[in-house]
C-alpha cells in the first residue's frame, strides 16, 4: 500500500483498502478478532512528543488495517498524557470509526500519590478507569487490563473489580498483563466463576525475552485465552539499529529508563548480527523476522508494536506476509538465541 502522508490540517478519511492486507486472529476461544499487528501508545504520544506526528502515526496505522490501539493510565510522560492526546486525536479523526476500533487501557502501576493510586485494589482500578475514560472521551474501552500482579491484594478482589467494570459497561472485555502461568490460571478460574471470561494476557515477549515459554503459553493455550506480546523488538535491539554498536542518537545512549547501554553487550550485538543474516535470507528485515517469529505460534493473537514515525508501521505490518519458518531455520535461530 502506498504511504498516504495525511495532512493533519485536513479532515481524515480512512483508506478504503484498509482491510485488504491485514490479517486477523481470533482471541482465544472468544468471538473477538485482533489484527496480527497492534499499535501501542507507550512512547511518542505524551505531552513531550510531537502531537502532529502522533496523529499521522495513528492515521497510518488505521489505513493499514491496525484496528487496535493499546494505552494505559500512566503512558506519557507525564502520566495520563498519552490518553489525553489520544482523546484529542480520536475526537478529530476517529470518532466516526469507533465501532471499527479496539481501544484498550490498563491500570496497575503508580498513577497518583497515596495508597489508592497503585497496584490492584478495587478502589484504584475503578477510579483509574473512570479517569481514563474521561481523558479519552470514551463511554467504554474494548479491553481493560490489570497491568501487573499485586502481591498484597487478594486476586479475588482484583478480578472482582474487573468483573464489576464489565457489568457496569465500562469495558467490553478484561485482561491481565505480566501474570505468571499459575496466577493466570487462578485469575481465569475466578473470573469464570463470576461469569466474566478472561479474554487476553499481555506479556512481554521477544526472541531475547522468552519467559512466557516456561508455562504461560501452555496455560493460555489450554484455557483458550488470547495473548498480545509487547516489546517484540526488545526496545529496538531486534532491529538493524545496533548492528554496529550503540548509535549516539539511540534510546540506549540518550534515555536509560527503558534500554540501558550495558544491556547491549558485544556478545548480544554478535547474536543480533547472526539473526540479521538469517532475516536477509528470508527477504525480511530483522524487525520483521522478530515479529514473524512470535506470530508463528498460533497462541499469539497479536504483536504490539511502538513506532516513532509512520513509515515504520509499513515495515512492521509487512512481517505478516511470511510467518512460516522451515525446520532448518527454526533449529538455526534457536541455537543462536539459546532456546530449547
Amino acid at each position: 500500500m502506498k504511504i498516504n502522508d495525511h495532512n493533519p490540517l485536513l479532515p481524515y478519511h480512512a483508506a478504503a483498502e484498509r482491510y485488504d492486507s491485514m490479517k486477523f486472529r481470533k482471541c482465544g476461544n472468544s468471538g473477538l478478532k485482533l489484527p496480527e499487528i497492534s499499535l501501542g501508545l507507550w512512547h511518542n504520544f505524551g505531552h513531550n512528543a510531537d502531537f502532529t506526528l502522533g496523529r499521522k502515526i495513528l492515521r497510518r496505522a488505521f489505513d493499514l488495517g491496525i484496528t487496535h490501539f493499546d494505552l494505559a493510565n500512566n503512558y506519557g510522560p507525564p502520566y495520563g498524557s498519552a490518553e489525553e492526546n489520544f482523546g484529542r486525536i480520536f475526537e478529530k479523526d476517529f470518532k466516526s470509526y469507533r465501532d471499527e476500533l479496539l481501544i484498550s487501557s490498563k491500570a496497575g502501576w503508580d498513577m497518583w500519590p497515596g495508597p489508592y493510586g497503585n497496584f490492584g485494589s478495587k478502589k484504584y482500578l475503578i477510579a483509574s478507569l473512570d479517569q481514563s475514560l474521561k481523558r479519552m472521551g470514551l463511554e467504554y474501552v474494548d479491553i481493560f487490563y490489570h497491568h501487573r500482579p499485586d502481591p498484597e491484594t487478594p486476586l479475588e478482589e482484583t478480578m472482582g473489580a474487573l468483573d464489576q467494570i464489565v457489568r457496569q459497561g465500562k469495558a467490553l472485555y478484561v485482561g491481565i498483563s505480566q501474570y505468571s502461568a499459575e496466577d493466570t490460571v487462578k485469575a481465569y478460574d475466578i473470573l469464570k466463576s463470576m461469569g466474566t471470561p478472561l479474554l487476553i494476557h499481555q506479556p512481554r515477549y521477544s526472541m531475547l525475552d522468552r519467559w512466557v515459554e516456561n508455562g504461560l503459553l501452555d496455560a493460555i493455550g489450554e484455557k483458550g485465552v488470547g495473548s498480545i506480546a509487547f516489546s517484540p523488538l526488545e526496545q529496538g535491539m531486534l532491529t538493524d539499529k545496533y548492528l554496529k554498536g550503540i548509535p549516539e542518537d539511540s534510546r540506549a545512549a540518550k534515555d536509560g529508563r527503558y534500554l540501558k547501554a550495558e544491556q547491549i553487550s558485544e556478545d548480544k550485538i554478535e547474536m543480533i548480527r547472526k539473526l540479521n543474516d538469517i532475516a536477509k535470507t528470508r527477504d525480511q528485515s530483522l524487525a520483521q523476522m522478530a515479529i514473524a517469529w512470535l506470530l508463528k505460534d498460533p497462541r499469539i493473537t497479536s504483536v504490539l508494536v511502538g513506532v516513532s514515525k509512520p513509515e515504520q508501521l509499513d515495515d512492521n505490518v509487512a512481517a505478516i506476509k511470511n510467518t512460516e519458518f522451515g525446520p532448518a531455520e527454526i533449529t538455526q535461530i534457536k541455537s543462536i538465541i539459546g532456546a530449547k
